[in-house]
Order: C-alpha cells, then structure tokens, then sequence
C-alpha cells in the first residue's frame, strides 16, 4: 500500500516559478516510478513528468509542452520527488497530481491507467 500527499501548490504570476514535493509513505510495496499529471477544467488529464525511482539511471521524461521549463528530481529524502516549474504561463494553471507505480510500465508513460496510486491533488493557478 501506497499513500501520496502533494504540496505547494498556490498561485503566482505569468513568468513565475513554483515547487510542487509530493511524500510517498509506503506500507508494503515497492515504487518503480513516480510522475506529475495535471488536470484542467474540461480538459482529460495529461501526464507532465517522470521519474523512475528503481533503477539508479533515475531516467525522466516530460511531455513537451514543459520540456526546458519543468525539472522533476528525487529529493534527498527517500520516496519524495519534486517538481520545479520556471516560466509559467496561464496554460499550465489546473490540478497537479502525484502517482505512482508499483511495477514496470511498458509502453507510454503519460497514460494515467498505467499507476496505480495518487494523490490529491494541489492546485496551480498562473495568472496572466
């Protein structure tokens, strides 16, 4: 069992940055990866980055609407990752939240079905 708590979301203005951190407490099971999805209203949610914690490699990807601007990095504390977003603007506004899974992905990795735990969610607003 896994249980994700995000924080750090909030408001900032076109050009700012923010830091997400998202805390992965586990009870039982091993996490392969953890990543970042946002959600927008009427919009489907979209995977915005990776990280892959079981192997040392730590390989990332992101989708490429944030590729330049976004760094996901595990932090120094085990099984919490942190996502710093630079140069905002109002189209990355929405609901961000953290999941993770607890066995290899095959495939895409932006496919929400694909992890099988998440958290809450924290909300992100860019005003223009």
């Amino acid at each position: 069992q896994v249980q994700l708590v995000e924080s750090g979301g909030g408001s900032v203005q076109a050009g700012g940055s923010l830091g997400l951190s998202c805390a992965a407490s586990i009870f039982s099971d091993t996490i392969y990866y953890m990543a970042w999805f946002r959600q927008a209203p009427g919009k489907q949610r979209e995977g915005v980055a990776l990280i892959a914690i079981f192997t040392a490699s730590r390989r990332t990807y992101y989708a490429d609407s944030v590729t330049g601007r976004f760094t996901i990095a595990q932090n120094s504390a085990k099984n919490t990752v942190f996502l710093e977003m630079n140069n905002l603007t109002s189209e990355d506004s929405g609901m961000y939240y953290c999941a993770a899974a607890t066995g290899l992905i095959y495939g895409h990795w932006y496919e929400p079905q694909k992890y099988n735990y998440w958290g809450q969610g924290t909300q992100v607003t860019v005003s223009s």
